[in-house]
């Protein structure tokens, strides 16, 4: 069978690379989606063990359409008695770019429409009850090319079940997980997020370290599909619960507000990951180690501080950071003058995206003459 990743744009050779270390043959890698084969058991693997895709999804069919009529028809040619049980609520979601079918709401409804006429006469029903559990249809169209998938996970694969509580403008978790990723961050490296905020990015960090599958402790979607062996998801728990390695980690975490240390705790405990947690300004920062990683997301100029505050604390950062020569900075930012404000130019910078904002990756690793 075929299933796609997806993920968001900037980190798709980060996935390939997680599933290929599940033993998964990678078939594809484009622009925000990794393409995969397997069995079902692939599937759960790839659904509990990725830490930066957003999705994974089930390829149903593909077929060009330029016009509803093609669309339409071209859904109901599908086998659906295969996935779609008589009393299933069928939800359906979209998504179109560059097509000639750009109407996502339209899109979605004649792909519901044609569902449900092939499985009205498949059951020899007059109308459909969809009384019983959900299925999810995703119809995404890409260049005149639609693909119908169903949707494996439900909520997003970034809702790992541990961050019940938010605080302002929060990264999310496939992000911080990719960026943790983006550092090399190993198990023996001191790791340190001096404005941790809701804690994403240690915990997703000390997850790594310690070999915790992301998505251990939640449901899937794909779990109340009817064609489903009962036994995969169990066996691929069992499996990656047997694969943690609980270590004694050297990850520092602070931040100047004292109920975002208080929701840290609260999310550590729940993901089962034990973090050093401190109240502190940026200022105040030290580094235990000789060498290590700093990662940092600090807040940018649609998030929360007016542009004066937020020039104040860059120049403090890189004053800070200087202090601590033998680690990686790692600082996410929206703000396209990040550079000149902190006063040096970044090793190597990653697009990326944090809740739909266009954001940089700035990393610097290279020691300087003037340092």
């Amino acid at each position: 069978m075929r299933f796609i990743a997806t993920c968001k744009m900037g980190v798709e050779t980060l996935t390939s690379m997680g599933l290929k270390r599940l033993g998964i043959q990678v078939v594809s890698v484009e622009d925000a989606r990794v393409t995969f084969e397997g069995d079902f058991l692939d599937m759960a693997k790839a659904c509990i063990w990725l830490r930066t895709a957003e999705r994974v999804l089930m390829e149903v069919a593909s077929f060009k359409a330029v016009t509803f009529d093609e669309l339409f028809e071209g859904v109901k040619a599908i086998e659906w008695k295969r996935y779609i049980a008589r009393d299933t609520f069928i939800h359906v979601t979209g998504k179109s770019a560059k097509s000639t079918l750009f109407s996502v709401s339209d899109c979605q409804s004649i792909t519901k429409k044609a569902i449900v006429e092939n499985l009205k006469v498949v059951y020899g029903l007059n109308y459909l009850p969809e009384t019983g559990k959900r299925v999810i249809v995703e119809v995404g169209i890409l260049r005149d090319n639609v693909t119908i998938a169903l949707d494996c996970c439900g909520a997003g694969l970034s809702r790992r079940g541990y961050r019940t509580y938010n605080v302002d403008a929060p990264i999310s978790e496939t992000l911080g997980a990719s960026i943790v990723l983006l550092t090399r961050y190993k198990p023996d490296m001191e790791f340190i997020d001096p404005m941790c905020g809701s804690g994403t990015m240690p915990i997703e960090a000390a997850m790594l370290a310690e070999n915790r599958a992301p998505g251990l402790n939640r449901g899937f979607a794909a779990e109340d599909w009817h064609f489903l062996p009962p036994t995969v998801f169990t066996e691929a728990r069992m499996e990656a619960r047997d694969m943690v390695e609980p270590k004694k980690l050297k990850i520092y975490a602070s931040d100047i507000d004292p109920r975002c240390i208080d929701l840290c705790k609260k999310h550590a405990k729940k993901a089962g990951i034990m973090v050093e947690w401190a109240v502190k300004p940026v200022s105040e920062l030290i580094c235990r180690e000789d060498s290590g990683i700093i990662v940092c997301n600090p807040p940018y100029g649609e998030r929360l501080m007016d542009r004066r505050s937020i020039e104040k604390l860059y120049r403090e950062m890189r004053t800070v950071f200087d202090r601590c020569k033998g680690h990686s900075k790692n600082i996410i930012s929206s703000q396209r003058d990040f550079e000149r404000i902190y006063g040096l130019r970044a090793d190597k910078r990653r697009k990326l995206s944090n809740g739909g904002m266009q954001c940089t990756l700035y990393s610097y690793f290279r020691e300087r003459k003037d340092d």
